[in-house]
């Protein structure tokens, strides 16, 4: 008989539909979407599927417990009260991590501090003596929202944007949960041309082309509940094993990324050969306004520069002018521009079909969506001079 738990797994404000229909997609039926969260019950395998094949989630959890708690002696009860010996080990490394809105418990350092305490309690009372901690890495985290308080093993580990083949990042990284997110808001099919005409370190095209392969998001590194005593092993494997039977890299893709940099090309091929997908993206250096093919219906898809610096803004305005041109000039082809500039719709130039708050970081910023030119569009295309 399987065993079930209450799931959840996190993403970056502003793409959680996204990974909604990824849910869907691996037949897992959630239950509801609030704070960031996306909650459903599910067991091993789903624990495994989710961390390994999720392209936009940001972490995988298991609900402990939850509970309502307004001081810190309820907050020790409501913890200790939880079945901490049905998933942790004698041995348990525990890290407790914490956040505190809107509650009277806002003290976030000591509510880690009694969560702690509390656990270790409970342990010692199950195997006689409090976790010696030698063993796997148990992260925990305790969630105080209007007063309720939220208790979670997180089965990730490390952040799941961290794909293992991003060990150097350029300027201005965009993590890569994100951008496997805005290839998906994009539409893009993966039988017609890709181009990043400010590519920096690849993080677009490589995500594009994984995706595209079926290569599996998490294929290159590690997670924690992998090294757990009480997680079946041979579930993850089995589960990764059909995954990269299913990669197929033999399709004819025009995946492309361009950079007027010379070292964050050199970076961005590091990446792609790291991710296994050097093979299938065309990387150059090249300024984007001698950019030219004779490709039809492809999609640009972009994170350029936001002109953060004073002195970099009347640059950046000319840089998003001639990027307007550009896409101008390939009617046929979809653009998608990331950026924080507010008014960035005035500089390329005219208005964009739909946008979308994204979250890059704790940057706020527009995900701008310009689709192909119909007959019947140009006659409603908003030009902003």
């Amino acid at each position: 008989m399987k065993t079930l738990f209450d799931l959840s797994v996190s993403s970056a404000s502003g793409i959680e539909a996204v990974t909604k229909r990824e849910l869907s997609s691996l037949g897992i039926s959630y239950d509801r979407c609030e704070n960031g969260r996306i909650y459903f019950r599910g067991d091993e395998k789903n624990i495994a599927e989710c961390n390994l094949l999720l392209r936009t989630a940001s972490r995988v959890y298991i609900t402990v417990a939850s509970f309502r708690a307004e001081d810190f002696d309820a907050l020790y009860a409501g913890v200790f009260a939880a079945d901490w010996q049905d998933y942790l080990p004698a041995d348990a490394k525990i890290i407790v991590s914490g956040k505190c809105v809107s509650s009277r418990l806002m003290a976030v350092s000591a509510c880690q501090s009694v969560t702690k305490k509390a656990i270790c309690d409970k342990l010692a009372l199950k195997y006689g003596a409090p976790p010696d901690e030698t063993g796997a890495r148990y992260k925990t985290e305790i969630s105080v929202y209007k007063n309720t308080v939220t208790l979670s093993l997180d089965t990730s580990g490390e952040s799941l944007h961290k794909r293992g083949y991003r060990g150097l990042v350029g300027e201005a990284p965009l993590k890569e949960t994100v951008a496997a997110a805005l290839v998906d808001l994009s539409g893009w099919k993966t039988d017609t041309p890709f181009v990043d005409l400010f590519c920096g370190s690849g993080t677009f095209p490589v995500e594009a082309a994984m995706k595209a392969a079926g290569i599996p998001a998490g294929i290159n590194r590690n997670f924690d509940f992998t090294e757990w005593k009480n997680f079946d092993f041979s579930v993850f494997g089995e589960v990764k094993e059909k995954a990269v039977a299913a990669i197929n890299k033999k399709a004819d893709f025009y995946i492309c990324g361009y950079d007027i940099d010379e070292k964050q090309i050199k970076l961005a091929e590091k990446h792609a050969a790291l991710a296994g997908v050097a093979d299938m993206i065309h990387l150059q250096r090249r300024d984007m306004r001698d950019f030219s093919t004779k490709k039809k219906g492809g999609v640009f898809i972009s994170n350029p520069p936001y002109g953060e610096r004073l002195s970099d803004r009347n640059s950046v305005k000319k840089l998003y002018r001639d990027f307007g041109k550009i896409c101008e000039s390939y009617p046929d082809w979809a653009c998608f521009i990331l950026t924080s500039v507010s008014d960035f719709e005035r500089h390329f130039g005219k208005a964009a079909d739909k946008k979308r708050k994204i979250y890059n970081g704790k940057l706020e910023c527009f995900y701008y969506s310009y689709y192909p030119v119909t007959d019947e569009k140009k006659k409603k295309i908003t030009k902003i001079d």
